[in-house]
């Protein structure tokens, strides 16, 4: 009897071994059949992108224009040198701004960056400041301190608000709407003596990674009038890049300080989570605490960064970001490849040459470099789309400018009778809240946090992620075909981690191409670190002429 049982219970083992075998190996199938099945998608995408990009090359390849070079050698100097200028009367005020002045005159026509100007307001602020300097009594040391910035031209977006300036927000709602008061961070740049010559262009209620609307119309980039500066702070970067102004003031909500940044070339940082006041950003009238957004600068030189974001966090600022003691041989770098979203175009050849550049030479300096794989990432899209809708904001009323509330048939119905007073992007967005199902909450709440867990765990205090910016800018209205990529830049608001958008040189087609550094919260000095080292060693922002 015993031995019956013993048979039975091996037979049984067997069975279950058999099992396992069958479940494993139908897993792996599975498995197997779903990578293909991604490989084939991918390759689909990157082949639909292949033709999409010819067929804007046959309309557009035959007018490029690129901004004409640079003649006065002091649009070439970082927002610091000139400021040290200023102040130790090397130069004047009056000549730095009306320079900027003249440089963005010459490239406005074909860049169409700067929607206002305050050109003889700047001017005669700047002639305030030479007499002001005059003074031999002023204590120059102490103004370094006290007014860091002074006699500095600047821009900053349309949507920032600034005393008296247009703020139609790039709607026709809105078209004509001056602000009233400062927002607090162009207060805190301005009090560091910075004059501002004007506001740039954006997309329309900055929600498109274009800078086009029915107000201003469409911005072009410096390196190639046929291509896109990014959104959406588009026309910051490229008033930037051309050497209109040494820095600008955007915003970055879902990558608009970076992704205009990597179009064109220059630096771009978003601080950590409320490292800003957003008060006057957009359409905000008051302090968020919990938002994806901050404000962060733009500019073509890396020692930029620190004293910039430094005056723009004011009394928000929550750590040092003197980044002079970190010894960059200490740090833990880590890299991912690619984010895994399907939904995003295929990286080019000159994206990951630029990442794998970046890491290469930071595994010499440190000796380690580690490649991870954020789990998660490949939903950075999906995830983006969710914490939108967690914002204190409404699309559908900011349409109207209160007057109302939108939606996507009205809006259609509106274009069939033609009186079309939107953008398409701002439609595809209503079509996207109106039509489409939207993410569940729980489902991306707990995949953001497993992410952030997980990154965090790895960063601490002394890692970095190296993290693709994506490709050079793409032509005028291809993105309209290929909307999802910017889930490379947005997944890092998700996660209100900081990070610094960094040059790395031009592709073969001469636009500008770069790496996003990543460091965990309130290490933004690491940040600043390893952008002024890759600029050292590959030369950062290069002049679009």
């Amino acid at each position: 009897m015993f031995q019956t049982f013993e048979a039975s219970n091996k037979m049984c083992t067997a069975a279950k071994e058999k099992h396992t075998k069958r479940h494993s190996m139908g897993h792996t199938c599975k498995k197997l059949a779903i990578d293909i099945a991604k490989c084939i998608f991918i390759q689909i995408h990157w082949f639909i992108d292949c033709i999409i990009e010819f067929i804007f090359s046959l309309y557009y390849d035959t007018k490029v224009q690129r901004v004409p070079p640079v003649s006065n050698k002091l649009l070439l100097d970082s927002t610091l040198e000139l400021a040290k200028k200023i102040r130790e009367k090397k130069v004047t005020a009056e000549e730095v701004v009306k320079a900027c002045i003249e440089r963005c005159k010459e490239v406005n026509g074909l860049l169409n960056s700067v929607v206002e100007d305050r050109y003889e307001d700047a001017i005669k602020q700047a002639k305030e400041v030479d007499v002001m300097l005059k003074d031999e009594k002023l204590d120059i040391e102490e103004l370094e301190k006290t007014k860091p910035l002074l006699g500095v031209p600047f821009t900053t977006k349309e949507s920032n608000e600034a005393k008296g300036m247009l703020h139609s927000m790039g709607t026709l709602s809105r078209k004509g709407h001056r602000s009233d008061e400062d927002a607090t961070v162009i207060e805190n740049v301005k009090k560091a003596g910075a004059i501002i010559i004007g506001k740039t262009n954006i997309p329309e209620l900055n929600q498109w990674i274009e800078s086009r609307n029915k107000v201003y119309g469409q911005t072009n980039n410096p390196y190639n009038t046929t291509r896109t500066v990014g959104g959406s702070s588009g026309g910051d970067a490229s008033i930037v890049a051309a050497c209109g102004v040494p820095f600008a003031v955007g915003s970055d909500i879902g990558g608009s300080v970076r992704i205009p940044s990597a179009c064109n070339g220059v630096f771009g940082l978003k601080p950590s989570e409320g490292m800003t006041s957003l008060k006057g950003i957009g359409l905000r009238k008051k302090v968020y605490e919990d938002s994806m957004a901050e404000v962060g600068p733009l500019c073509k030189k890396a020692e930029d960064l620190e004293l910039l974001t430094k005056i723009l966090s004011g009394t928000f600022l929550k750590t040092s970001l003197d980044n002079s003691s970190v010894n960059l041989k200490d740090l833990n770098i880590f890299y991912q490849e690619s984010s895994g979203d399907l939904r995003a175009s295929k990286l080019s050849s000159a994206a990951s040459k630029a990442l794998s550049k970046a890491v290469r030479h930071f595994e010499q300096v440190t000796g380690n470099a580690t490649k991870v794989k954020l789990p998660g990432s490949e939903y950075s899209y999906r995830l983006w789309r969710y914490w939108m809708t967690q914002e204190d904001a409404d699309f559908k009323t900011d349409l109207t400018n209160g007057n109302g509330r939108t939606s996507a048939v009205a809006e259609i119905t509106k274009i069939l009778k033609g009186n079309n007073e939107i953008t398409l992007a701002a439609l595809l967005k209503l079509i996207d809240h109106d039509i489409f199902p939207q993410e569940k909450g729980e489902w991306a709440r707990a995949v953001t946090s497993t992410m952030k867990e997980y990154l965090l765990e790895k960063l601490k205090d002394n890692g970095v992620l190296l993290y693709p910016t994506f490709n050079s800018a793409r032509y005028h209205y291809a993105s309209f075909v290929s909307p999802f990529s910017f889930g490379y830049w947005a997944i890092f608001n998700v996660l209100k981690l900081p990070v610094c958008q960094v040059p790395m040189g031009l592709d073969d087609s001469g636009l500008p191409v770069g790496v996003q550094v990543v460091a965990a919260p309130n290490n933004d000095k690491l940040c600043i670190a390893v952008a002024k080292e890759l600029e050292r060693v590959f030369g950062g922002w290069v002049p679009p002429s």
